[in-house]
């Protein structure tokens, strides 16, 4: 699954190489608005008369594409860094197989790290209830709570958390890398 998903990011980040230096910020309203210039990207690709990619650029799908990519500083991720950063390393892999397998993997290696940041906690599964253990009839009553051992717990859960560093989130804001220029793409 990681790796068909790894095909698919390369494609998008070779078919949409170079769209940030199409991207223009208008700040006539109180909130700024992001337009794409989509014939500068299709004339500066030589792609003018190429329908494929005409469609995908007048598709919903890229207009929400550009209005969640779009602004120039968010938090950054694998398609920005393959955008900015790559542009090379796809180039000299496109008449290399082996090489390009080793970096669809590599890429779905990272997709996963990605969704599953604890490994050991991936893969944990549920047991399966034993055969016929519906029909049992000794199963015991759910204990009374204790009410004031839950506020021990809770007081000193409290005490902790307010001796703690406040807990961030891994996800930063930064300036979003522009990557090279559209008529290198040629």
């Amino acid at each position: 699954d990681k790796e068909v998903r790894a095909i698919f990011l390369r494609l998008f980040a070779q078919l949409f190489q170079g769209y940030r230096s199409c991207l223009q910020l208008i700040r006539i309203h109180a909130e700024p608005v992001i337009h794409f210039h989509k014939a500068a990207f299709l004339g500066q690709r030589g792609l003018i008369e190429n329908d494929f990619l005409t469609k995908v650029l007048n598709g919903m799908a890229f207009a929400g594409f550009v209005s969640e990519r779009g602004p120039p500083f968010r938090t950054c991720d694998l398609f920005d860094e393959l955008v900015a950063f790559e542009v090379e390393r796809i180039k000299a892999e496109e008449g290399n197989p082996p090489k390009m397998i080793k970096h669809v993997r590599e890429l779905a290696e990272q997709l996963f790290k990605n969704e599953n940041p604890n490994p050991h906690m991936a893969f944990q599964k549920v047991p399966r209830p034993t055969e016929g253990s519906h029909l049992r009839v000794h199963i015991l009553p759910f204990p009374r709570i204790n009410e004031g051992r839950v506020q021990e717990l809770l007081q000193e859960g409290l005490a902790r958390a307010q001796g703690a560093p406040p807990a961030t989130r891994g996800d930063k804001k930064c300036v979003v890398p522009a990557g090279p220029p559209v008529g290198m793409f040629m």
